[in-house]
């Protein structure tokens, strides 16, 4: 117990369980989905798993179990269905958000290390975690509102996909230019430099930890939404995605860098603007020119 007094310590440990937990579930509903799915449906990047779809050593009644579990649902939603939908989003964002707020966790256990060694009572940083989870965990709740509306609207497919090249392509451009917004960059410089917002409200409180962890998710929410929204053309079950954007991220709030953030906007603009070309909407508008 001693070990867990120690904040860089516990800081390792709830990130490593955070993110394995999130990671978990999404291998759990991939290896249910390959049972009984086109993988290359999911979304860009997906098909790859398709290699996978005869692997060995999961029994029937293991894959069974996993399929009705994890498998895709159909475009009416059962109580249950609702429950999937929002535990797949609960583990993408544990397994995309935690190991963006490394700097935040990090900043917090370095102040509260130099504390502990000067006699001061520390909260430990999972106060702080849960504080920066519990944000994200009402974002997830409402992200699994939108797709099961969406959904239902026959804008999403069952599968998460998008019904329309337009609605893929609007979504895209949207999120592009989200990030070259003030707000993006005042919530981004925030994320990246933590520090001072410990060294200017520290408590020895579990519950103002529990605050400021709160505060830090609502800067990570300010800062990375759009890019989460992008799931929504991407497809909602894009593990491969998940993982590009996660990393994507993670990179920007490591570095200093104003391109990062700025190529990755540029980037979505584009291939917005190259899917509502290629769909049949604007492609009748082209050939009006």
């Amino acid at each position: 117990m001693r070990l867990f007094a120690r904040p860089g310590f516990a800081v390792a440990v709830f990130v490593i369980v955070a993110f394995g937990l999130g990671w978990a579930w999404m291998g759990a509903m991939v290896a249910g989905m390959l049972a009984t799915t086109d993988m290359a449906t999911l979304g860009p990047g997906m098909g790859l798993f398709n290699r996978l779809n005869g692997l060995a050593g999961l029994s029937a009644e293991t894959r069974a179990a996993l399929t009705v579990l994890c498998a895709p649902i159909g475009a009416t939603w059962s109580l249950a269905d609702w429950a999937i939908v929002f535990a797949m989003w609960v583990a993408m964002v544990m397994a995309m958000m935690v190991p963006t707020a490394v700097p935040v966790f990090s900043a917090y256990a370095a102040l509260g290390a130099e504390r502990a060694g000067r006699g001061e009572r520390v909260v430990t940083p999972v106060a702080l975690g849960l504080g920066y989870l519990a944000v994200w965990i009402v974002f997830a709740g409402l992200a699994t509102l939108a797709q099961g509306l969406l959904t239902q609207a026959r804008l999403l497919t069952p599968a998460g996909l998008p019904a329309s090249s337009v609605l893929a392509g609007t979504t895209m451009i949207a999120a592009g230019f989200y990030q070259f917004t003030p707000l993006k960059w005042a919530c981004l410089s925030r994320c990246r430099t933590p520090h001072p917002f410990f060294a200017d409200n520290w408590t020895n409180r579990f519950s103002g930890v529990l605050r400021q962890g709160i505060a830090q998710g609502l800067d990570c929410l300010g800062c990375c939404w759009a890019l989460m929204v992008v799931m929504f053309a991407v497809g909602v079950m894009n593990v491969v995605w998940i993982a590009v954007l996660g990393a994507v991220m993670t990179i920007e709030k490591v570095t200093n860098s104003v391109w990062v953030s700025r190529i990755v906007g540029i980037v979505f603009v584009l291939w917005g603007l190259g899917l509502i070309a290629a769909s049949p909407v604007g492609s009748a508008l082209l050939s009006r020119f």
